[in-house]
């Protein structure tokens, strides 16, 4: 073969590579804000979901961090929980008549029964606690790393655990978690960004790019930040929120040349 055809021959392949790295580039969706709920301004949102009509929220900082159910609506709050001051709440998932808390640093986490917020029980953990949501079968957890944790609910404890990449690059600061139709939404802390991921190895399957969704003008400070998301799978809604954010958003997700 002479020098010319190889160097050809190398020319396509290297475009080959090109246009398939192009072609796999991790798709990114825009949103769409389908309806506005009130959300209270004093909530550090840390876990968030939507069951039978009603949002569940767990706050933190010590002190503050609390247990409620709201009436999306209204606002109007139809239970609510004081966690003892020394616990910094984090994840909340419901799990049958119940609901799994966590918290931060304390390694603490709580059952309580849904319908009165009451303690069954508390469990023990290491590292710390962030996000939390489920599939039929297991808990899922964030710690603040790129890893997710899949747990058994009769003990907590882990069965397996998954590592998050983009295109091969750990993502960082996982968050509030939820689960939307077979993958993983997770909130990265300090952006404005949402990863929905493959529960089966960890690749980062798109993101949800909400930049704008709530003017600078009325976030309190620079902690005042996305981290809640919520589902409603009975009529496929999907609900985002943020740390003392004064709304919840519903939203529906489009290509980001269609946003907003």
């Amino acid at each position: 073969m002479s020098g010319e055809r190889v160097v050809k021959m190398w020319v396509m392949v290297l475009a080959a590579l090109l246009t398939a790295t192009a072609g796999a580039a991790t798709p990114v969706y825009g949103y769409r804000v389908m309806a506005t709920y009130p959300h209270a301004t004093g909530s550090y949102t840390e876990g968030f979901f939507y069951l039978n009509g009603l949002f569940y929220e767990g706050t933190g900082l010590k002190g503050h961090s609390q247990v409620v159910a709201v009436e999306p609506k209204t606002g109007v709050v139809k239970q609510v929980v004081d966690l003892p001051p020394q616990y910094f709440g984090e994840g909340i998932v419901d799990w049958g008549p119940n609901l799994y808390e966590w918290t931060w640093q304390s390694h603490v986490g709580f059952v309580r029964d849904r319908a009165t917020l009451k303690v069954l029980s508390q469990f023990t953990y290491s590292g710390e606690g962030w996000g939390m949501t489920r599939t039929d079968k297991e808990l899922i957890t964030s710690d603040g790393t790129s890893t997710l944790t899949f747990r058994n609910p009769k003990d907590f404890h882990e069965v397996r655990h998954i590592v998050v990449k983009d295109e091969g690059i750990e993502v960082q600061e996982l968050n509030e978690l939820e689960y939307v139709k077979g993958e993983i939404y997770a909130n990265v802390w300090h952006t404005d960004r949402i990863a929905r991921i493959s529960p089966k190895d960890g690749r980062v399957l798109g993101w949800i790019d909400l930049t704008g969704i709530l003017s600078s003008m009325i976030q309190l400070d620079s902690e005042a930040v996305l981290n809640g998301i919520a589902y409603d799978a009975e009529h496929d809604r999907l609900f985002v929120t943020g740390k003392q954010w004064p709304t919840i958003f519903e939203i529906k997700l489009v290509p980001k040349s269609a946003a907003r």
